[in-house]
């Protein structure tokens, strides 16, 4: 079986630079361990599977190199990206629907892509054990949202100083720790580590604003929101909270397509 495979980097520009993530469109959905064995060969953050149900829907789900996940930012975007300019799809709205998250929406304007996720607003949480001794220090706060814990940090240069101790994190019983601060140059900035979902360090995290959006739009007192992922890569969104979702805007490139034979 021979499969049209994409990687796009994501809130970004240009390559080399985002979140790169695989997309891979199907006619059907094929066995979740030939998706999760392609998922660790292509050795992502996430690769991203779609199956058209109709006219500008499709079903998704996302697998990183480890497991299946609820929610993708970055793959979805590159997923709209791959489907607007590879796919002939016409008009500026596509729908999606997850099966761990429910309906999801991405709107193209110009060279933008917005995507329209469910809000994870975090709540105050006491630490689990070790948290701070993998993370390297104790935080102002630390919250939790489904699936991610979030710390809040004092500034910028303490999220960018931040060394955390892999092997223990991967202990950690989360998809993921957030940590954040306001920002220099942006409302804030953060960082997001996954060891025990099999990615140490993600470059730029979507579904981890639908968690930051609500905290920081509630500390600013803004709906919208500048914001920057300060991985190794880097990657910018800008966030805007509304009701019970947020709406997150980037960019996409195609780095590669090339054909995958499973």
């Amino acid at each position: 079986m021979e499969l049209k495979l994409f990687q796009v980097d994501s809130f970004t520009d240009k390559v080399f630079s985002g979140n790169p993530a695989a997309v891979i469109v199907l006619n059907s959905w094929i066995e979740d361990d030939h998706m999760q064995s392609m998922a660790l060969e292509n050795n992502l953050s996430e690769t991203a599977f779609l199956v058209e149900k109709s006219n500008n829907f499709y079903e998704i789900r996302w697998f990183t190199p480890k497991t299946e996940v609820d929610l993708c930012g970055h793959a979805t975007l590159a997923a709209a990206h791959v489907l607007f300019n590879r796919y002939g799809v016409r008009g500026k709205e596509l729908e999606f629907f997850s099966p761990k998250s429910g309906p999801l929406k991405v709107v193209k304007s110009k060279d933008e892509l917005t995507l329209d996720f469910p809000a994870d607003s975090p709540t105050p949480s006491d630490p689990p054990n070790g948290l701070y001794e993998a993370i390297g220090l104790t935080p102002s706060e630390c919250l939790k949202g489904r699936t991610d814990y979030m710390l809040i940090l004092k500034d910028q240069d303490a999220v960018e100083r931040l060394d955390p101790n892999f092997h223990l994190l991967q202990y950690i019983p989360a998809r993921g720790i957030i940590c954040t601060a306001p920002g220099k140059d942006f409302d804030f900035v953060s960082r997001f580590f996954a060891s025990a979902s099999g990615i140490d360090e993600d470059p730029v995290t979507g579904s981890a604003h639908t968690t930051l959006a609500p905290y920081w739009s509630a500390k600013l007192g803004k709906s919208k929101l500048t914001a920057r992922q300060i991985s190794k890569r880097g990657g910018n969104l800008t966030c805007e909270v509304k009701d019970d979702r947020i709406l997150m805007t980037g960019k996409a490139v195609i780095y590669f397509e090339g054909v995958a034979t499973v």
